[in-house]
């Protein structure tokens, strides 16, 4: 019938977990919530404005942020593709966005720990993977040419299968329409198959284009 589910959510407790992990009672689970997302665009705000623009890398090679809530602790823990390039030009970045998340949320009986976790293979990440794309995008590179420089890249890190989509006024096209290109195996019916996916939003001087992207890790 064409319905569909986020990959991940269909996963969880199997082969993915949360990215949140903290208890709250109903009535304030919801401003719980909302502060996660602050949070996490305070963050990528952050690194966005001071991770070096003249690399040909990732935007801002964040693949997820980690939070976790104790009574009198907070951690966050943020995974980078290439954090090297954000120390570089803020060498005491961890320690700025203590302060900043400090300032922001005014916790006044906890604790606020902000580690910086490098990830092994940045390219067998969804979220830095689809940036690359958009940054290709950006550059007015062929979508066709950007993914299969993806699919090398992801091919490095020792996955067993990607799927990339690519939709809207692709390479400037009056009528848009989806494109995608699948490389082995993408068992996305398999509930302990470890799949990672991500949904990317790139502008573009011509519109809008939405970026895909599912990759096969392994399967337990």
């Amino acid at each position: 019938m064409g319905q569909k589910i986020n990959p991940l959510g269909f996963r969880l407790g199997t082969t993915q977990g949360h990215h949140s992990l903290w208890f709250a009672q109903p009535k304030n689970f919801f401003g719980g919530l909302q502060e996660d997302q602050k949070i996490r665009d305070c963050i990528k705000n952050y690194v966005q404005k001071n991770i070096k623009t003249s690399s040909a890398f990732a935007l801002e090679g964040i693949a997820c942020i980690e939070i976790q809530k104790e009574i009198d602790l907070i951690r966050v823990i943020i995974f980078m593709g290439f954090p090297k390039l954000l120390l570089e030009s803020r060498p005491l970045a961890v320690e700025e966005l203590q302060t900043i998340l400090q300032k922001e949320f005014n916790w006044m009986n906890q604790k606020l720990n902000v580690a910086l976790k490098r990830i092994p293979k940045p390219y067998g990440n969804p979220k830095i993977l689809a940036e690359f794309i958009a940054g290709q995008l950006k550059n007015r590179v062929s979508f066709r040419k950007a993914m299969k420089k993806a699919i090398e890249l992801t091919e490095q890190a020792d996955t067993k299968g990607i799927q990339v989509q690519i939709a809207g006024r692709v390479d400037g096209k009056e009528i848009a329409r989806v494109e995608w290109i699948r490389e082995g195996r993408v068992p996305l019916q398999t509930i302990r198959a470890k799949i990672d996916y991500c949904c990317y939003t790139v502008r573009t001087i011509y519109g809008v284009l939405g970026i895909k992207i599912w990759i096969f890790i392994d399967e337990e």
